[in-house]
């Protein structure tokens, strides 16, 4: 597959141009409902779709199929990385108005550290073949304890991220709008907001560990590996307002996701030496897991309404008041203090004349 460096820089352009317009139409902080989720969501599978046609009609089917499974297995292995963003969420207590700005920047950080995973990914399986053993490997292991733990979740707080995060950061108890840093009585503090955008990071940072070694099993082509997991990524955000009131319905979905990686790294093992899975097969058994586990969900959870997670009877972080958020200091330039009060100006002889006379 000959890409040349112009598409590159289009492709780049592109994601850059999507995400100004997602920066700009949610500039002002308000609670995304689920019609506006999922309008954008909406938006961004038909980019990626539409993409993955301009794929096959340009360098024709098979890498057309490869960059469809590839995204099929991104944007599934997504849903999980959702129902992980809704529990952090939920424990911290944070203002649904303020969630879309820190899942913009928590996608951002996901698109940059990808690039560079795929990058090293890549140059490890061209200068080492072997490696991938080792990535077949740890997809199998990694699918059999998905099985095995399945009913487990994280715990934010016993996160050793956030431990060491409020350890050596100082930081404020409460939100303060928008704002993931503040300036007070002169001293640059984190909000619990930018607390909250390194853990949503560093999770995303352990799911990727699983995505790449994924896609990397469908297609060896770096452009296709990189586009899949772009423009899955890009709608991260409007999927997440569209289900994280549903995640108590995807009973089945955490098998399904599980018996993914185990597809892949079979495919993987086999595709090393023995015989190679055809990409038609490969992304048929990938949809036909995926839609029996969330159709199997979605069936025995039926009469189920949306329902939000629930959180801690309290909170750990508070939220300023609106008084508070106003006698912040200037961020990055400290405030003068109170100006001194000016002298009064001497009288003129004259004036001070006129007033002593009877």
């Amino acid at each position: 597959m000959n890409v040349p460096f112009w598409a590159w820089l289009a492709v780049l352009a592109v994601i850059i141009l999507m995400l100004a317009v997602d920066l700009f139409a949610h500039r002002r902080a308000h609670v995304i409902g689920v019609r506006e989720a999922a309008l954008w969501s909406g938006v961004w599978v038909a980019f990626g779709v539409g993409f993955g046609a301009l794929i096959w009609q340009i360098y024709g089917a098979e890498f057309g199929q490869q960059y469809f499974a590839g995204y099929l297995i991104e944007k599934s292995l997504a849903v999980d990385n959702v129902f992980i963003w809704a529990i952090i969420f939920t424990y911290f207590a944070v203002p649904r108005e303020y969630q879309h700005r820190v899942l913009f920047f928590g996608v951002l950080g996901a698109l940059v550290f990808r690039g560079i995973f795929i990058a090293a990914g890549s140059a490890i399986i061209a200068s080492a073949g072997w490696v991938l053993y080792l990535f077949a490997a740890f997809l199998l292991l990694t699918g059999y304890n998905m099985i095995r733990h399945r009913n487990e979740h994280l715990d934010p707080e016993k996160s050793r991220v956030l431990q060491l995060f409020r350890r050596r950061v100082p930081m404020t108890d409460d939100f303060h709008g928008q704002r993931f840093l503040i300036r007070k009585n002169g001293v640059l503090l984190a909000t619990p907001l930018l607390a909250v955008l390194v853990l949503i990071e560093v999770t995303d940072i352990i799911f990727a560990v699983d995505s790449i070694p994924a896609i990397f099993a469908v297609t060896d082509e770096v452009f296709l590996v990189f586009t899949a997991n772009a423009f899955a990524i890009l709608g991260l955000r409007a999927m997440y307002f569209l289900l994280a009131d549903l995640i108590h319905r995807f009973i089945y979905l955490k098998i399904g996701l599980a018996l993914v990686l185990i597809w892949v790294g079979i495919k993987m093992l086999l595709k090393i030496d023995i015989y190679y899975i055809p990409t038609p097969i490969s992304l048929a058994v990938i949809a036909t897991i995926l839609g029996v586990s969330i159709g199997a969900s979605l069936w025995a959870t039926r009469g189920q309404g949306r329902r939000e997670t629930v959180g801690p009877a309290h909170p750990p972080f508070g939220t300023a008041s609106a008084e508070e958020i106003a006698a912040l200091e200037s961020l990055w330039r400290k405030r003068r203090g109170p100006a001194a009060p000016a002298e009064p100006e001497a009288a003129a002889p004259s004036e001070t004349m006129s007033k002593e006379q009877p």
